[in-house]
């Protein structure tokens, strides 16, 4: 079941996705005009922010999750690479409760990738979604 956001336009619903999006591991800095333009077709296919951060972090997971001597992948450059993990969770909807576990998941895995990479203190991007 789709339903529609609760933000008040376009707008508003294409820059909580970019939020989304940008605050991930392996992600740019900054978004680009092409990922301004999937936002919005999200938008107006009517998928909800909660199916999207739950595709968004379950693709993050898959890759933060690799055996550690797995060939390195590319990093992530547009938001397009997580829209075969989002028509999965729309076919598939996780349970109620799962996008907190996917979140907690994403930052435990972050965190022990820094350790094992040597990286110290606070990290430069945050991976708390609100």
């Amino acid at each position: 079941m789709i339903s529609r956001n609760p933000l008040d336009g376009v707008d508003q619903y294409a820059a909580a996705v970019l939020r989304l999006y940008l605050h991930l591991p392996e992600t740019p800095l900054r978004a680009s005009s092409d990922d301004s333009r999937t936002a919005e077709t999200l938008y107006a296919r009517g998928i909800t922010l909660a199916t999207i951060e739950s595709a968004l972090l379950l693709a993050s997971i898959r890759r933060l999750s690799r055996p550690p001597d797995s060939p390195q992948l590319s990093p992530i450059r547009s938001l397009a690479y997580f829209l075969p993990v989002i028509e999965e969770i729309l076919f598939n909807p996780v349970p109620n409760g799962y996008l907190e576990y996917l979140r907690r998941k994403v930052e435990s895995l972050n965190s022990r990738g820094n350790n094992q990479a040597g990286l110290t203190g606070e990290c430069s991007k945050k991976y708390v979604f609100t």
